[in-house]
């Protein structure tokens, strides 16, 4: 049975002593440790706020319930919608640290997009913003199908963030090397400094250029296709562009990679 196929998703990273391939593994190395480090205090941080957060929000309820005077109302409404931001935040944040263990299964691409592009058409239109692109629509990946269409959702939304108005948006997909699919989304918003590429994944970097990645979304999609066996960068040859590449669904694998696997397998028990 093939790592995949069982749900061993620990991605492998080939070495092909090239000094660019060195460096790539060193960085991907250091991301890691950075952000396993956030994971760990977005943990601990989580549950230490969460207690008196509610303790906050559930005193403004009963307050609320039997104040007549509009503007304390108001006060108190206030006051119980931002205990709930910050609950939110703070959901986000313990997602990030410690998200569900995915469940992986082949997925057509082509239709978990199709889902999330119709849940964001209202953002679309207030931009009057496009999707195009080249897609290929045989392409199956091993994944979680809600944890995909996660990644999907923040990476759209974050092109709709930034997208000039009336711009097309373009969401590009093709069979990869080494039993992966590529995904592109591109929009013609501004790119990032070296400073703010560093900073891409960091939950709540505040330096970027306009806002770009702001919240949990980039790290959310970068946290849950790691998961995967995946990788995610950015590419600013044209315009801004994030890259996914995920492991495609073992009917799709080399079935000699598959074969080989298979037997690697058999031998170590």
């Amino acid at each position: 049975m093939s790592k995949i196929e069982s749900g061993n998703l620990t991605p492998l990273t080939p070495f092909r002593g090239a000094k660019g391939d060195i460096q790539a593994m060193q960085d991907d190395a250091l991301l890691r440790a950075k952000l396993e480090a956030m994971a760990e205090f977005a943990a601990g941080a989580g549950h230490e706020i969460n207690n008196p957060l509610a303790a906050i929000s559930g005193r403004a309820q009963l307050l609320l319930r039997d104040e007549t005077d509009p503007e304390r109302r108001r006060h108190l409404i206030t006051i119980g919608a931002q205990a709930l931001r910050i609950r939110d935040m703070i959901g986000d944040a313990m997602l990030f640290a410690r998200p569900p263990e995915p469940q992986p299964q082949p997925v057509p691409l082509e239709d978990a997009l199709s889902r999330v592009q119709q849940s964001l058409q209202e953002s679309l239109g207030e931009k009057q913003l496009s999707l195009a692109g080249r897609r290929d629509p045989d392409v199956v990946l091993q994944a979680d199908p809600t944890q995909l269409e996660i990644v999907l959702s923040e990476l759209l939304r974050n092109a709709i963030r930034f997208a000039p108005a009336g711009s097309t948006i373009e969401v590009d997909v093709s069979r990869g090397e080494d039993d992966t699919a590529t995904m592109t989304v591109r929009d013609r918003g501004a790119g990032l400094s070296e400073i703010d590429r560093e900073h891409l994944f960091d939950p709540f970097y505040s330096g970027r250029q306009a806002g770009r990645g702001l919240g949990f979304g980039l790290p959310k999609c970068w946290r849950i296709v790691t998961l995967h066996g995946g990788r995610i960068r950015p590419d600013e040859s044209d315009g801004f562009a994030m890259h996914v590449e995920w492991p495609v669904a073992v009917s799709q694998a080399d079935p000699f990679a598959v074969e080989f696997d298979n037997a690697a397998t058999s031998t170590a028990d």
